[in-house]
């Protein structure tokens, strides 16, 4: 929770886009004792997380890393908005709370995702991430497929000896094109030059996207948890 503490301070103050020192002056402490929070060599009291949160107007919860969503709601399935695309007739999921909140938080996300895309049309990033995405489902889907052994194996053309290998390098290639795009590199549809649809910060997307901003925010922290635990179990 401490490191999350030091994160999310200094990114809400890169958000803001105020220095380090300004920053200092307006919360009364030194410098130098604002650096030590950021880099977590000191832990502050109670009375400074106050003070931050209301000199960021977020919540105490969301900065000691215990909610995603900066106003420190606490994620209800009930409460996230069920894409219609994804949904059932009545709007909603079927099936237990586990698989329902997973469906919501990636639907959503990907509404954000496809919407910042589409505020910058260019074809073939679009085709790329598609493709990264797409990708990504058939690996998974096959997976649950073949894991019946009743399933026939003919509704797949890539044969089993192979799938695998081709989908992984498939996904590598699409997200290489992707990160190639964005870096101005011509990956066949001519050259991106205006990246600022893609400009963004934590306040922004909860003001632009209000329905979907919690969601994706918890599919981040979610994701980076797993990655810590991970990372964690192979020290």
């Amino acid at each position: 929770m401490a490191l999350e503490f030091c994160r999310i301070i200094t990114l809400l103050r890169k958000e803001r886009g105020i220095t380090q020192k300004k920053a200092a002056e307006e919360l009364g402490v030194s410098q130098a004792l604002l650096s030590h929070y950021e880099k977590g060599i000191r832990e502050c009291g109670l009375s400074f997380v106050v003070k931050i949160a209301d000199f960021y107007d977020v919540s105490c919860d969301y900065l000691l890393g215990r909610s995603a969503d900066r106003s420190g709601l606490t994620l209800n399935v009930e409460d996230i908005p069920a894409p219609e695309a994804t949904a059932n007739k009545d709007g909603h999921f079927r099936g237990s709370v586990l698989p329902t909140l997973n469906r919501k938080l990636i639907s959503n996300s990907l509404n954000i995702l496809y919407d910042k895309l589409t505020a910058c049309p260019d074809k073939a990033l679009v085709t790329e991430v598609s493709a990264y995405l797409m990708m990504s489902v058939y690996k998974m889907f096959r997976l649950v497929y073949r894991s019946a052994p009743k399933n026939a194996a003919s509704m797949f053309s890539v044969p089993e000896s192979l799938w695998r290998g081709y989908t992984s390098g498939a996904m590598d290639i699409a997200e290489a094109n992707v990160a190639a795009a964005l870096k101005g590199e011509d990956i066949g549809n001519g050259q991106l030059k205006d990246l600022s649809a893609f400009i963004m910060t934590t306040e922004s997307l909860g003001k632009d996207y209000p329905l979907y901003a919690t969601s994706l925010l918890n599919l981040i922290k979610t994701s980076e948890e797993r990655i810590d635990a991970r990372n964690k179990q192979g020290k």
